[in-house]
Formats: structure tokens, C-alpha cells, sequence
């Protein structure tokens, strides 16, 4: 028994099917391309990471220098300068020294941040490091309340600005939660001061207080952690789409066959016509 050949002008394969097949296949696309991009950003981004973790590797252990805008030295510039290894020499300002609350490896305290006047001219914000809370006043620890010219050997840092987490600093109130250079310059009218301050090593101060050295040192490097994701996605989206159109196209097929054998096609709905 011989099966009717189509009718004529009806289309061997559902329109709607090769739509939703095109539609599936540009935003699979898309996604992916997306996701794809994102990856490659984030591994630029690790490549960035590293060099900017050797960079600084190789400034904190190179011979110290003079600072940045002193003793002829270019400008500060922070990208070319944080965490260079600098030796100073002057005179603290003790009475003008401004406590930072801090919490390191020796529990909750202050960071005592001095203003060093140079032989050379102009000022340089020194953390000379930590006391704990209970050492605070300076009459508790006047033997590391070094007076005359002295040479400090430490790293430059950035200034931290608007205080810590939730915390404001308050320089009326003598209240500090972050190293901002600026507001302690203004508050102690040190009009000649550079816009970093510099963290002195571990060279061991009279009284053993402040504790220098204390210096973290840490860039966080999830960039691959980051790339693998987004590369996954994009097989995750590509594998996806493959399959849908897969799908789709061995329904078209098997929709085809059954029409050339005279079977009615079934709507784009399901039912039949």
C-alpha cells in the first residue's frame, strides 16, 4: 500500500520549530561569548595581579632609599611608590603624635603615628608601630620617645581616607580608626608633610614600645578562581544550546519522515491539525 505524497506548499518541516532553534542558538551564543569575555578579563586581571605582586616583592626587599619627594626624589606616585623600601632622617614631633586604633598578631591597641621633621626639609608621617590599649600615654613609655636626629628604615604606604568599617574618624575627639593622612595633617596643621605615611621596620625602639615591623603585606588573587567559573559557565551554556538544538533538529527530522509517509505534521501547539 502506497502512502499520499504531500500536498503541495505545505512546508516538509515546522517553521516554528526552525525559529525557536534560532532564537535558542543567538542568546547560547551570546551567553557564552559573555561568559567567555568575563574569563578573559579575569585572566588578565590575574596576569595584572602578579606582576603588581612581584613589583612589590622586589621594592620590599631592595636596599632603602631616600623617600618620595625628598632629598630629590621625583613626586610621590602611588602606583610607582606603595610599599618601597625608604630610610629617613630627623626628628619626631612627639607631642604632635596621633594614635590609630588598631588590632594585629599582639591583640587590640593603637598604631602611633609621629610626624618626622627631615634634615633634609619637610615631613614625613612615620608609623612607628603598636602599643596596646593599656600603654597609650605617652608617660608610660617615655623610653622610646626618641629625641634628637634619628634614622628610620620602613615602607611606604598609602594614606587610608573616611576612617574604618562603620567608623568614622573624629579628629576633634582625638578618635582614629584608619591612617588617613590627610585629616592628621590638617588636624596637626603639618602644612609641608607628604601625602603617605611610611611604617617603620622592626628595629627594636628604648622600652621595647612601639613594636614596628608589623607591616602586612597581603594582595588577595582569586582572579582564577574567578576565570574557571566563567569559563565553566560558558561550557556549561555552550553544552546547553547544543543540546536543545540537537533536540530540536532530530524532532524536525522525525517530523519530516512521518510527513513524507503521509502523516499530518503536529502544530507548533502539540495538537493536531
Amino acid at each position: 500500500m502506497t502512502h499520499p505524497a504531500p500536498q503541495a506548499g505545505t512546508p516538509s518541516v515546522p517553521v516554528a520549530s526552525r525559529r525557536r532553534s534560532a532564537v535558542v542558538a543567538a542568546c547560547g551564543a551570546l551567553l557564552a561569548l559573555g561568559f567567555v569575555s568575563l574569563g578573559i578579563w579575569q585572566v588578565e586581571r590575574l596576569y595584572w595581579k602578579l606582576d603588581l605582586i612581584e613589583r612589590v616583592d622586589a621594592r620590599i626587599h631592595a636596599a632603602p632609599t631616600a623617600a618620595p619627594g625628598t632629598e630629590g626624589q621625583p613626586p610621590f606616585d602611588p602606583w610607582r611608590d606603595e610599599y618601597r623600601h625608604v630610610v629617613l632622617q630627623g626628628a619626631f614631633r612627639h607631642k604632635e603624635e596621633t594614635l590609630v586604633q588598631a588590632v594585629t598578631e599582639q591583640g587590640p591597641g593603637f598604631w602611633v603615628m609621629t610626624p618626622l621633621s627631615l634634615a633634609s626639609g619637610g615631613t614625613v608621617l612615620v608609623n612607628r608601630g603598636f602599643v596596646p590599649g593599656d600603654r597609650r600615654a605617652q608617660e608610660s613609655r617615655t623610653a622610646g620617645q626618641r629625641d634628637g636626629t634619628v634614622e628610620v628604615t620602613g615602607l611606604v604606604r598609602l594614606s587610608e581616607p573616611d576612617g574604618g568599617f562603620l567608623r568614622s574618624n573624629d579628629p576633634l575627639a582625638a578618635r582614629w580608626f584608619s591612617r588617613d593622612v590627610a585629616a592628621i595633617v590638617q588636624a596637626h596643621g603639618l602644612i609641608d608633610a607628604q601625602p603617605y605615611f611610611v611604617d617603620a621596620d622592626a628595629t627594636p625602639n628604648s622600652g621595647g614600645l612601639p613594636v614596628g615591623g608589623l607591616t602586612v603585606v597581603s594582595f588577595r588573587n582569586s582572579h582564577l578562581v574567578y576565570a574557571l567559573t566563567w569559563f565553566g559557565l560558558a561550557a556549561i551554556v555552550a553544552g546547553a544550546t547544543a543540546y536543545v538544538l540537537m533536540d530540536d533538529s532530530r524532532r524536525r527530522r522525525s517530523a519530516a519522515g512521518r510527513h513524507a509517509q503521509g502523516a499530518p505534521l503536529a502544530s507548533s501547539n502539540g495538537s493536531r491539525p
